[in-house]
């Protein structure tokens, strides 16, 4: 019986190959069931640089029109009212990692594939790397100036409409144990979506809308442990379990529901910032409350197909050393017009190691 095998750098091995580590990427970033293509998608993909040649793409947000219209028999002649529009703008670049073997004999020495886990490790780098880059985008990390961590651009911290902080303190580092998690804050950031100018929309799922947030580990303990309210109880009777609602990408995984939010856990939620000194606060974390088009992923040309990835295997020192390279190129970013967010809200907590 002959066996069908793929030898590295057969040209067909390499799709194969990189169509594998897209795949399985997918199915450990958190984030990827949140990006899709159109509008109502929480991260949309904006795929114009994935279609032609450029590293950046600009793209505009029209406001609602407010002025008051005429009525009766009033001339509307010369009381037109303005377009106002404004705009936002994502940078696409390269980012590579690669996994080489110390050689034949080293190889010799273990029984697992050099190969196969250098594909496993490069996974776990890039799912890590994109849910990262994300978080940090609409979480407004500006303590990480690391593009390699950011999406490929700078981050951009809230506004005050989009910046609730427990406790109505006025910055991040007047927390302390006295302001934890508390699901009134939720109650607090639907309001605030659906009252601001521009307002945030909501995701559509299931036929219903809803909100997402994305919560650290430490303040998913401080909401068990809080024995005064009914916090947990009440994210828990609200289960996803059962019904449509659990078939959607967004239920898949949540810790539970409140007030239509539906709340996920992530330990890539950033810090919060001191506003004096611009750096991280250890005891601080930015829960990420959203809605649809809270950020924006671009793709390169020839990157944006079902093998993503570029998959690149080398042979070294006459042969005696493989290499494997997986890169993309590509951008995340926060969606901000005329230096306003759009799609998110960060809501800071008091939360601690326990």
């Amino acid at each position: 019986m002959a066996d069908t095998s793929y030898g590295v750098n057969h040209a067909l091995a390499v799709k194969l190959w990189s169509k594998k580590l897209f795949v399985e990427v997918l199915q450990e970033c958190i984030a990827a069931k949140f990006i899709g293509e159109t509008p109502g998608s929480l991260f949309q993909i904006k795929d114009e640089m994935s279609k032609t040649a450029g590293d950046k793409v600009t793209f505009g947000l029209r406001m609602q029109l407010s002025g008051r219209g005429t009525t009766g028999d009033n001339t509307q002649q010369d009381q037109e009212e303005q377009l106002v529009t404004y705009s936002d703008s994502l940078i696409i670049d390269q980012q590579r990692n690669a996994v080489r073997s110390g050689g034949k004999m080293s190889e010799q020495r273990v029984t697992f594939d050099v190969r196969e886990e250098a594909k496993s490790g490069l996974v776990d780098w890039w799912a890590d790397r994109i849910d990262t880059a994300l978080f940090n985008q609409i979480g407004g990390n500006t303590a990480q100036s690391d593009t390699a961590y950011t999406g490929m651009q700078a981050t951009l911290g809230p506004d005050s409409d989009h910046h609730l902080i427990a406790g109505a303190q006025a910055n991040e580092q007047s927390l302390n144990s006295g302001h934890t998690f508390d699901l009134a804050l939720i109650d607090t950031a639907v309001e605030r979506a659906r009252t601001i100018s521009p307002g945030l929309r909501p995701v559509k799922a299931a036929g219903d809308e809803y909100w997402v947030m994305f919560i650290h580990p430490y303040v998913v303990t401080d909401m068990r442990k809080n024995t005064n309210t009914a916090q947990w109880y009440d994210i828990q009777k609200a289960a996803l379990t059962g019904g449509n609602g659990n078939k959607n990408p967004i239920f898949t995984g949540a810790l539970g529901m409140y007030n239509n939010t539906i709340l996920h856990m992530d330990k890539r939620v950033p810090l919060g910032i001191n506003a004096s000194t611009g750096l991280a606060i250890a005891t601080v974390r930015r829960g990420i409350f959203c809605g649809a088009q809270s950020g924006v992923v671009g793709f390169g040309r020839d990157y944006n197909n079902v093998t993503q990835f570029k998959w690149v295997e080398e042979l070294f020192d006459y042969e005696n050393k493989l290499g494997v390279c997986a890169g993309l190129v590509w951008g995340a970013k926060k969606t901000q017009f005329n230096s306003t967010d759009f799609g998110a809200i960060t809501v800071a907590t008091y939360a601690a190691a326990h």
